[in-house]
């Protein structure tokens, strides 16, 4: 199997998320023709699933979220000595940090290909005016060096283009694929799910699965669960993050300590959801988020901020809740109106599991990523079907020089 197509998946932090979706793609894909290799920073538990599923996974530690000249710098020079010395064919890029250095190194080592997966966009109303239009121009310029698009969700490829980060004729929307291994909500499920979290008899529980960072607003929840005032909640937040000092002081400061539970980062998530009564997402800015779509599969109601692409999957009345972002009080009420009220709860819980059927699957995304490779490969006669030499009417076909030439 010596002609695979080797193909590089280029991830900052190789978790759920972006981690997950780039795990199951590659995954999917017919391991008879491809070859892939995981570059990560990090990833714990999910980088290990990589390794045992045969994969290659090279570590890059400077691949840091957060923007550090420094550590950006010594990211590219790793990145452009890796893609010299393994000659793939596709850089599959994920996400704002990895996405734009691992499509410039790319670009840096004449690689074929280049693909790019828009998880969601790190720009949001939250932001300064200027850093909200300096991300957008980053992004613009990169669709130069980048062959093909992918965007997980409807919304997500719309604001590609709106803002004309991706031209229509190279995006494609693919599902976010969801692992199988949920574990659906029953009254045993429940009962075991409750006895690994210890929560007390005649307790209710509102959950949240997520990074503890900027994005999905955790300090916002904690808020929420405040303003509920409610002695017979416990919330549970599964997940780590930069943001655990903060949250940890708030929870202090509003003396909530024994009310809300940070259990950190947790590898059996599935067994731990059927323990939830709300499943609750603060987030500022989204794809499509996947810990939902996990949660609605396993039959936990959901309230959720009306933020990009979350409505594809929670529809307001429907299968779920939509709140406002930035908005404690609001979410807030919404929890406690599912809390309040168990038969409608139950009825957006089992319209969301069938609104998800046969949707999110991993099969789908295979489909998806090797048509988009095909396309993306120069053709076999040697001309380029490549978008950055036969770009449409308006756009440069090398805007990002001036950044390929500063961290040459």
């Amino acid at each position: 199997m010596e002609d695979r197509i080797r193909v590089a998946q280029v991830v900052t932090r190789f978790v759920a998320g972006a981690g997950g979706v780039a795990l199951r793609g590659a995954e999917a894909l017919d391991p008879t023709r491809y070859e892939v290799a995981i570059v990560a920073a990090a990833g714990g538990g999910l980088l290990l699933d990589a390794e045992r599923d045969g994969f290659e996974v090279i570590r890059v530690p400077d691949l840091v979220p957060e923007i550090d000249p420094v550590s950006d710098a010594r990211a590219l020079r790793q990145l452009r000595t890796i893609m010299t010395e393994r000659r793939f064919d596709i850089v599959h890029t994920h996400s704002a940090k990895a996405g734009a250095l691992g499509r410039l190194a790319a670009r840096m080592t004449r690689v074929p290909a280049v693909v790019h997966t828009f998880h969601g966009f790190p720009f949001h109303e939250f932001q300064s005016p200027l850093r909200r239009r300096t991300y957008v121009e980053i992004e613009r310029r990169l669709a130069g060096i980048t062959d093909r698009f992918l965007a997980v969700g409807s919304a997500v490829a719309a604001e590609a283009v709106r803002r004309r980060i991706a031209p229509v004729d190279r995006i494609r929307v693919i599902d976010s694929a969801i692992a199988d291994e949920v574990v659906p909500r029953s009254p045993a499920s429940r009962f075991l799910a409750r006895g690994l979290l210890g929560v007390p008899p005649g307790m209710q529980v509102v959950g949240a699965v997520g990074r503890l960072d900027e994005q999905k607003a955790p300090r916002d929840f904690v808020a929420a669960l405040a303003h509920l005032d409610r002695d017979d909640v416990l919330g549970v937040w599964v997940g780590d993050g930069p943001l655990r000092p903060e949250v940890e002081r708030d929870l202090r400061e509003r003396g909530l300590e024994d009310r809300i539970v940070l259990l950190g980062h947790r590898r059996d998530v599935p067994q731990l959801l059927p323990a939830f009564d709300v499943f609750a997402l603060s987030s500022l800015y989204e794809g499509v988020p996947c810990a939902v779509i996990e949660a609605m599969r396993c039959g936990v109601p959901v309230v959720a901020t009306a933020v990009n692409g979350v409505h594809e999957v929670v529809v307001p009345g429907r299968s779920g809740l939509l709140v406002p972002p930035r908005d404690p009080r609001a979410l807030a009420r919404a929890i406690g109106s599912l809390l309040g009220d168990p038969v409608e709860a139950a009825r957006l819980a089992a319209t969301a599991q069938r609104q998800l059927e046969g949707h999110f699957v991993t099969s789908g995304l295979g489909d998806d990523l090797m048509q988009t490779y095909e396309v993306a490969l120069p053709s076999p006669d040697g001309g380029a079907r490549s978008a950055v030499q036969a770009a449409q009417p308006g756009w440069t076909p090398d805007p990002v020089a001036p950044l390929v030439e500063h961290h040459a």
